[in-house]
Formats: C-alpha cells, sequence, structure tokens
C-alpha cells in the first residue's frame, strides 16, 4: 500500500521542483495532495497527468496524510508541521525553523541517514548551500578528517523565491535592450527582501543573503556554519562562510578550502569523491572539465571539480563544487529523505508529540 503525500507550499519555486520530484520518485504513492495559501485554494496544478485541486493550509488540512513536505516558510512550517505531525504525518521541512532544534535531524541521506532512526516526526532538510558542500566534503571527512572549511558561495537568485527569478530576469532585460545603467536599475527584492535596502542583480555580485546578525556574519553565513557542525557532528570543524549572490538563475557555485586532519593526497581525494554517492567528479583542467551551474540545473547531483593542493598549506584543499539549488539543494534531498524514511521503515506515528501546537 502506497502513502498519502502532501506539499506544503505546492505553488511555490521548491514546490513546483518537489511536485517533479515525487512524479521521478520510488517512493509507493497513492495520494498526492496539494496545499498552499489561501489565494492559491482552487485553482489546479498537474501530478502525472491528472489535475490537482490545491487546498488551502489549515490545522485540520493533514488528516490522512502520511508524509508532510514543508517549504512554504518558516513561519508556516512553525504553526502547521505541529498539526501534520499530531495527524499522524512525518514532516520533511525545507525552511531553517527547525534545523537547530536537538530534537529535529538534520539531513542529507548520503552522508547522516542514520540521525532519523530517533526521528520525532520531523526531519530539517538543511540549507542549500550547505547540502552540496556536505556531498562534496563527506568522502574526505571519512577519510581524512576535516579540520577547517573555508568556504565563498556564488547563490543563484532562485534561492531568494520566484519574484528574484522575475527581477533578474527585469534588470538584465532593462540594462540590455533597454539601455538602462545598471546602477540606475529598480530593485525591490534582493539582495534580502526583509532588509532596509535593495540593490540591483544585473551585471553585479551583492556579498549579502539574508539579513546580517550581531556578529556581521548574515543568517546565510551562520547557517553554513551550524549546520556543517550538526551535520557532522563535530563541534571541533572550524567553519566559515561568506555567501554572495550572483545574477544567475539556478544551481549555487561554491570555491571550497578545506583543511584536513590527515595528509590526503588529490589523487585519492578525487577517487573518494567519484565514488561517493550523489557526488560527480568532473576535473581535466587539461581539457577545462570543471562543474559550471549551466550543466548542473536539472540534475539532482553535486558537481565537484577544480580539486588541488594548496601551495603554502601543506594539509590544505581547494575545490570547485556546484549543484542545482531547487533540486539537490531543497526538493530532492526532501523527496530522498522521504524515500529514506520509508526505505528504513520510519513512516510512523510519533508516540509522544514534542512540537508545540500554535
Amino acid at each position: 500500500m502506497g502513502y498519502t503525500v502532501a506539499i506544503v507550499g505546492a505553488t511555490g519555486a521548491v514546490g513546483t521542483q518537489m511536485i517533479k520530484m515525487l512524479e521521478e520518485s520510488t517512493l509507493p504513492i497513492d495520494k498526492v495532495r496539494l496545499l498552499a495559501s489561501a489565494r492559491s485554494a482552487g485553482k489546479t496544478l498537474n501530478f502525472k497527468g491528472q489535475e490537482l485541486v490545491i487546498e488551502e493550509t489549515t490545522e485540520t488540512a493533514f488528516e490522512g496524510v502520511d508524509i508532510a513536505l514543508f517549504s512554504a516558510g518558516g513561519s508556516t512550517s512553525a504553526k502547521f508541521a505541529p498539526y501534520a505531525v499530531k495527524a499522524g504525518a512525518v514532516v520533511v521541512d525545507n525552511t531553517s525553523f527547525f534545523r537547530q532544534n536537538p530534537d529535529v535531524p538534520l539531513v542529507v541521506p548520503e552522508v547522516n541517514a542514520h540521525t532519523m532512526d530517533a526521528h520525532n516526526g520531523i526531519i530539517a532538510c538543511p540549507n542549500c548551500s550547505t547540502i552540496q558542500m556536505m556531498v562534496a566534503l563527506e568522502p574526505i571527512r571519512q577519510k581524512w578528517g576535516l579540520d577547517r572549511i573555508i568556504v565563498s558561495t556564488y547563490q543563484a537568485v532562485s534561492g531568494a523565491g520566484a519574484r528574484a527569478i522575475e527581477e533578474t530576469k527585469r534588470e538584465l532585460k532593462e540594462a540590455v535592450v533597454d539601455g538602462v545603467d545598471p546602477k540606475d536599475l529598480k530593485a525591490e527584492i534582493l539582495p534580502c527582501g526583509g532588509d532596509k535596502k535593495h540593490y540591483p542583480i544585473a551585471f553585479n555580485a551583492l556579498p549579502q543573503i539574508d539579513v546580517f546578525t550581531d556578529n556581521d556574519y548574515t543568517y546565510e553565513e551562520m547557517k553554513m556554519t551550524n549546520e556543517t557542525k550538526k551535520i557532522m557532528e563535530d563541534d571541533a570543524i572550524k567553519v566559515s562562510a561568506t555567501c554572495v549572490r550572483v545574477p544567475v538563475l539556478s544551481a549555487h557555485s561554491e570555491s571550497v578550502y578545506i583543511e584536513t586532519k590527515d595528509l590526503a593526497p588529490i589523487a585519492e581525494v578525487k577517487e573518494a569523491i567519484a565514488n561517493f554517492p550523489g557526488a560527480v567528479l568532473e576535473d581535466d583542467p587539461s581539457q577545462q572539465i570543471y562543474p559550471q551551474a549551466v550543466n548542473a540545473v536539472g540534475s539532482r547531483e553535486t558537481y565537484v571539480g577544480r580539486i588541488r593542493k594548496d601551495l603554502d598549506a601543506e594539509k590544505g584543499i581547494h575545490m570547485w563544487v556546484v549543484s542545482d539549488n531547487l533540486l539537490k539543494g531543497a526538493a530532492w534531498n526532501s523527496v530522498q529523505i522521504a524515500e529514506t524514511l520509508h526505505e528504513r521503515g520510519l513512516v510512523r506515528p510519533t508516540a509522544e508529540l514534542k512540537f508545540e501546537l500554535k
């Protein structure tokens, strides 16, 4: 018998990709229910050739649901995920709300699926930029250990949502076709919709993703730091991130510098990455082969290349990591978690509700 799967935020950039990933999934599914805000209720979306009517997300919308995939913003997850758990569903949450909750596993299935075994009804999906870095670094951590990670990201505008994509397209058209000076373009969303000022992304790079914290790092940068430590179950790993938005529509790129605990030969590092589930080695400088964002769009894999020793630090290694932020960075990782829950026999009602109903 198959599952009833609900998608919360079905009309969003990630939600629509979740629908596609479920269509291609090995998860046994009897029924899919699409949930969104009241303004989208009554509209339809297609799933495997069938038109499904979108329902409003309410406290009582989860009766009969086995797995609920959430991607409608942290406030929606905070309010409705506990109701889904109370109704007997397992929640896979793609927002940041539960990621640092000690009762919630933070999961990249290739890296730490074992942490789901004692779940309390909610599994958190990490930040998109964290996920791809974990896939690239876990085979190295397993063999040689990790002492330090310094990452600079080049993140696509789709990570800020559908409206950011449209803003970017508009700005590029106005700059290229209409001849508007990029400095004079009107921005309403980027770098962060919730902050005071907005800057154009066309022909620009914005070193701000999310708002700034008291330590002058952004929340995006602190997510990468804290999530890495939780996923790798090692608070001693030194992690520092600089997160930058660039005028690419989809697929995040990252320049990652690591220092291993034990000396790691580059040839063996490449072999370990090539053999790791979910990772694809693209590394042949003589033929100009390396990961590119345009090639990663639509793929579930994480691409790793430009792997080379640091010229001064004996245990230092540099690499370039690229992945589709809407797929492995969000929708596919969420569906992959659902598949792993099924494979491990973990789709079950929780014995005790540990999350507050609001």
